[in-house]
């Protein structure tokens, strides 16, 4: 076959291929480092390309998983042994991993060839991906305008249709926000549903996780499966899924009781066009039988004040661990502005400050466990206002107090999630006049992955996006 039809399917038909031998594990990785070379010098989604890496992978044999031969970028945030990482920080631009972590093992494990790392920006810090060591990462619908963050270089690479799956993570939002600015589909999963060893019990107090953005829904579910479970130093696991979640795929979701909101929590008003959008996904759910409210959870603490002092908290150790391993105190020529001064900040504050934080977020997941008692779905806008612009966000502003009124602005309602541990999706359904994506996002109880993939995988029936690409597409 011809290899232009490689955008036409999703990562389970790919290896599908591979597994009826119609094309090869090489042949993809070549489609993929080809248009990683068409693609990729407008949006700078591949920060770290390492093709001999994937190339030894299919010499030596790949496992037989899910994704063989599936072509594959892990965020530059995860270890790879013998594989440069930096986490977008310019203190460690010649960084190699001497290890591999537990997820990205599992990933392996499923078959895939990993031909280099997507871009973050430093440390996964901002919903905007635009690091100072590689540059800002650009939006394929409209390069004037950020594909999202932290996974913001997944989610272009994806969108652009360099491959189908990647992996991506989220601390406050960023596999959700990336998914809406790109229009793509990102699941949270439920917290200690994947791996973060071994360096790491938890990320960000329990916040982060890791999983995938993707074209499709199954994919998604596919992954999970293969990638869930705990490993020996989990401090907890999430509860077992009734069946594999790919087989949630297709599977009616019966009448589901949905709360939505067109507001932000904060209560202000959002882009109109954001607000249309979400009353109309409202409407089509209605129309699909499902019943709808308009009604939202009340926020018992502000989210944003509990990330700043857990984020600066875990920001502050990674300075001081860095200063420990070069023996050196670190400067603005080693990390952004915004890096230093979060781990700064963090120092002025005392132990019992981030105990203080971590009862807020308590108090914010029992505020939504209460409100899911008597809802299944809670529907809001994954973001308030369209991508931003490259550049609104400075991160080596001398400054810095233009970055949290947009933050309060962009994505108010996305951390809230990562604190209650709840799975949370970005499902691409709208775009607005100017032709960005608007995602709209979709949360469920603690560990119920299962009813998200089963509403995302019937809105992908009725309103597919596989089919809408961006301006700048391979």
């Amino acid at each position: 076959m011809a290899f232009k039809e490689y955008g036409k399917y999703d990562a389970v038909g790919l290896a599908e291929l591979v597994r009826k031998k119609q094309i090869s594990a090489a042949e993809l990785l070549d489609e993929a480092i080809d248009r990683t070379a068409k693609v990729d010098p407008q949006i700078n989604a591949v920060v770290v390309k390492h093709y001999d890496y994937a190339k030894q992978q299919i010499e030596k044999g790949l496992p037989d998983g899910p994704f063989t031969g599936v072509p594959f970028l892990i965020k530059d945030l995860d270890l790879l042994e013998g594989t440069r990482t930096t986490f977008g920080a310019s203190v460690f631009k010649d960084n190699v991993a001497d290890h591999t972590g537990t997820l990205a093992r599992r990933f392996l494990n499923t078959g895939v060839a990993i031909f280099g790392k997507s871009a973050t920006p430093e440390f996964g810090l901002l919903p905007t991906t635009e690091c100072r060591l590689f540059g800002p990462t650009r939006n394929p619908w409209n390069l004037a305008h950020s594909s999202g963050g932290s996974s913001g270089g997944a989610g272009a690479a994806v969108a652009a249709r360099i491959l189908p799956v990647a992996h991506a993570s989220d601390g406050g939002g960023s596999i959700r926000i990336p998914a809406s600015a790109s229009g793509v589909f990102g699941l949270k999963p439920t917290r200690a549903r994947n791996p973060l060893g071994p360096d790491r019990g938890e990320g960000w107090g329990g916040f982060s996780c890791g999983h995938v953005l993707s074209i499709s829904v199954r994919d998604s579910a596919a992954m999970m499966d293969a990638i869930c479970g705990p490993e020996a130093s989990s401090p907890y696991v999430a509860p077992p899924p009734e069946r594999p979640f790919a087989l949630e795929v297709g599977r009616d979701p019966g009448k589901l009781r949905i709360a939505f909101t067109d507001r932000s929590p904060y209560g202000d008003a959002i882009d109109p066009e954001i607000a249309a959008a979400v009353r109309e996904v409202a409407a089509l759910l209605a129309g699909l039988g499902h019943h709808v409210e308009e009604r939202a959870p009340p926020l018992a603490a502000d989210p944003a004040v509990v990330m700043g002092v857990i984020v600066g908290a875990n920001t502050a150790l990674t300075v001081r661990l860095t200063e420990q391993r070069f023996g050196r105190e670190m400067t603005d020529k080693d990390f952004e502005i915004l890096t230093l001064a979060s781990a700064h900040n963090a120092q002025q504050q005392t132990a019992t400050d981030y105990v203080a934080a971590q009862l807020s977020a308590f108090q914010i997941s029992r505020g939504l466990a209460t409100f899911f008692e008597s809802c299944d779905i809670f529907l809001c806008p994954t973001l308030c206002s369209p991508p931003l612009r490259i550049g609104e966000i400075n991160s080596m502003s001398e400054d810095l107090s233009h970055i949290m009124p947009i933050l309060r602005r962009y994505m108010p309602a996305t951390s809230m999630f990562n604190m209650s541990g709840q799975p949370a999706m970005s499902v691409p359904l709208a775009w607005n006049a100017a032709g960005l994506p608007l995602g709209m996002m979709f949360a469920a109880r603690f560990g119920d992955e299962a009813t998200l993939f089963r509403l995302a995988a019937q809105l992908e029936q009725v309103r597919p996006w596989k089919d809408k690409l961006p301006q700048v597409c391979a």
